[in-house]
Formats: structure tokens, C-alpha cells, sequence
């Protein structure tokens, strides 16, 4: 039996601050299991179809170094984070207008919102980040490392409205 997979979804309470609204095994509406290979459906999002091409007309990743895409597209990074003591600090607090999956490769990391709950993520653990302002912290004694697929997206006018002087990190 595979070990189960543990997704932690971030959103928005009524007043705009960023909360934890699952934390859990995702639910699983397909029947993917049990064959050569189990797959687990983390998260999905429609739209926004990248093109594909015979070759790339440049080098994608000559870019700035904004944390999201810019806009309508995505990025995909490998982060290592420092531990606290080891030349590690926690991150400021930040907010894109992504949609970010976070899965920890090895180590352990804290996610910190900005409601004050903290959640501590191991290895093979999911977080999709919607948008909410949150730091990152390395709390243990060892490098932890991080994928990080960020998807361009765009806060709706209900949530806007929640958000009053709401600071984007490009």
C-alpha cells in the first residue's frame, strides 16, 4: 500500500487573511491505483495553455528574478533553504498572483501565514499556496529542498475586495 500523500491548501478568510482551509489527503475522484503506478491528484486549474514548439526560440529562463511568472504562464524552480543558525533566516512575508505548488523533496520547512497558524511539511508533502501572504521558515538542523511550480493567476474582484492595500511580490 503506498504511503498516503499529504496536501495542505491555503486560502482567504473573511477578512482577506490567509488561511489554511484543508489539511489532509487529497480527494481522489479516479480510478489510477493499483496498476504499474499509483497517481494522486494534488490539485488542477483550467486554462492558460502554454505553447508547445519545435524548439524554444530562446533560452526560457532569461528572465528577472520574479518569484511568479508575470503574469499568464508558469515557472518551475528547485529552492534550497538554509536552516536558521546556518546562515538560514525566516522569509518576509510575501503574496503573488499565483497559484504555487510546493513540494518538499527532503528536510523539513514551516509555512507561516499571516493568521499567525504554522504548519510543519515533510518530505513528499503539498502545499498549494493560492495567492495568500505567507513566509517559509527552516527550523530544523539540515538543508531542506523544495520544488516549486508557480502558475500565473489573478485575484478575482470578491477577493480584491478583501485585501484592501493588498502588497503584490513580483
Amino acid at each position: 500500500m503506498p504511503r498516503p500523500v499529504r496536501r495542505v491548501v491555503t486560502g482567504h478568510d473573511q477578512a482577506g487573511k490567509s488561511i489554511v482551509l484543508s489539511d489532509g489527503e487529497p480527494p481522489q475522484f479516479h480510478s489510477r491505483r493499483g496498476g504499474p503506478a499509483d497517481f494522486f491528484e494534488i490539485w488542477n486549474t483550467r486554462g492558460a495553455l502554454a505553447p508547445i514548439r519545435t524548439v524554444e526560440p530562446g533560452e526560457p529562463n532569461d528572465r528577472g528574478t520574479d518569484l511568479g511568472p508575470g503574469g499568464p504562464g508558469t515557472v518551475i524552480r528547485i529552492i534550497d533553504v538554509r536552516p536558521i543558525g546556518q546562515g538560514g533566516e525566516r522569509t518576509p512575508m510575501h503574496r503573488t498572483a499565483t497559484i504555487d505548488y510546493a513540494i518538499v523533496i527532503e528536510g523539513e520547512i514551516v509555512l507561516i501565514l499571516d493568521d499567525g497558524k504554522e504548519v510543519v511539511l515533510k518530505p513528499g508533502e503539498v502545499v498549494v499556496q493560492r495567492g495568500t501572504d505567507h513566509a517559509w521558515e527552516n527550523r530544523s538542523n539540515a538543508m531542506t529542498r523544495m520544488a516549486f511550480v508557480h502558475i500565473g493567476g489573478e485575484f478575482t474582484d470578491e477577493l480584491k475586495a478583501k485585501l484592501p492595500g493588498m502588497r503584490l511580490t513580483p
